[in-house]
């Protein structure tokens, strides 16, 4: 029986849940990039220097590095997995979608915020392929974001962009690195040492890195010393002797550069004694140029001349726990944006880096007026 005024109602619908992700509605995997075949390489290596008078004979050296394998260089599709991997993890949490982009070879940045402008995003966050605080490694990605950004408001496509923070002493980071330096001194005889190598820069660019300066060199170590002291506490304690060297110097031979070179740190390592060496690429999430032409080509060719055992640790980039941990750093920086106080883990003394980047933060010296965009000056507005 139905008495009036208690007639059923329908049950309301439940609120929406927000995507784990809003306020953004794309993502940006941005890249190095690399040529994919031969006939690219010195087209790419222009890109790569633009602007800076390298002569065509420093080129064509480089260029060999590339044409040892093929003239195709692996970061590309270490990159595609990655994105592959990225996508795969937000399927079932978000329904925002990913895109990637390059700074020196297709698809480029600009390419790619066009293509998410036309599918309808209007706020992209991004996710750079390189982890600590540099010029090269964080302002010149911004760089090339507010230039992409300029061109496409000549469009009439207008898009803000966010990106995550440093992720040099993120678990997802590093946890892989602490498990592939305990696997690589197990393999090698008791008192062998550890070599962490990273991309040389100039010295006058690690002094300007970061908003106060040293924030290259200082991540490094910081990270160098956390991956040390857990894997020490996995061997039961053992000592780890360890130092940070350095890989891919190329300004010109009086232009001082962070050293010293990998290749000279393991001859004084052999004059040394050293029983061998773990060389782990510190700097680096996957194996690209770098890493398989510098570190497994020369660098382990230079020990076998030397009798000097060597084990190279792998990258994390192809490690569950390093898509994963990237994922975090998303939803945490959307979490942030939207308010709430996510947790932001973060392994040894520095704590979590900053979202949004300082006025002068990893400034350009040679054209300090530049416009960066994810920064506290990017148009005057903070993002």
């Amino acid at each position: 029986m139905t008495f009036a005024g208690s007639a059923s109602q329908p049950d309301e619908a439940p609120p929406l849940e927000p995507d784990p992700l809003a306020p953004y509605d794309a993502v940006l995997l941005l890249s190095f990039g690399g040529p994919e075949a031969p006939d690219d390489v010195i087209p790419f290596l222009h890109n790569v220097t633009r602007g800076r008078g390298i002569p065509d004979e420093r080129l064509a050296a480089v260029a060999e590095h590339y044409l040892h394998f093929g003239g195709r260089s692996p970061i590309n599709d270490q990159n595609r997995a990655l994105l592959g991997r990225l996508r795969e993890l937000l399927a079932n949490r978000s329904k925002v979608p990913v895109y990637w982009g390059n700074r020196n070879w297709s698809p480029f940045v600009v390419e790619a915020l066009r293509q998410a402008h036309e599918d309808g995003a209007r706020r992209v966050l991004t996710l750079m392929t390189s982890a600590y605080p540099s010029y090269s490694g964080c302002r010149q990605y911004r760089e090339d974001i507010a230039e992409a950004l300029v061109t496409l408001a000549a469009e009439g496509r207008t898009l803000d962009v966010d990106k995550v923070r440093h992720y040099a002493n993120h678990p997802g980071f590093l946890d892989p690195v602490i498990d592939g330096v305990v696997d690589g001194v197990r393999r090698l005889p008791p008192g062998s040492k550890v070599a962490f190598v990273t991309h040389s820069i100039p010295t006058s660019m690690d002094e300007t890195s970061g908003p106060d300066g040293g924030a290259y060199s200082q991540a490094h170590r910081e990270a160098c010393g956390s991956v040390v002291e857990s894997a020490r506490a996995k061997l039961g304690g053992a000592e780890l002797a360890w130092d940070l060297v350095y890989c891919s110097r190329s300004g010109a031979p009086g232009q001082p550069w962070l050293e010293p070179d990998v290749n000279d740190h393991l001859a004084a390592l052999a004059v040394a004694e050293a029983p061998g060496v773990v060389v782990v690429p510190i700097g680096f999430i996957s194996d690209h140029m770098e890493v398989v032409f510098d570190l497994d080509t020369e660098a382990e060719e230079t020990a076998g001349k030397l009798g000097l055992p060597f084990v190279r640790v792998a990258t994390p980039s192809a490690d569950p726990r390093f898509a994963a941990g990237m994922v975090e750093l998303l939803l945490e920086r959307a979490a942030a944006e939207r308010g709430a106080n996510p947790a932001r883990p973060a392994i040894g003394p520095h704590g979590p880096w900053h979202d949004v980047c300082p006025v002068g933060c990893c400034r350009n010296l040679r054209f300090p007026d530049k416009p960066a965009a994810c920064g506290v000056d990017w148009m005057g507005v903070q993002r």
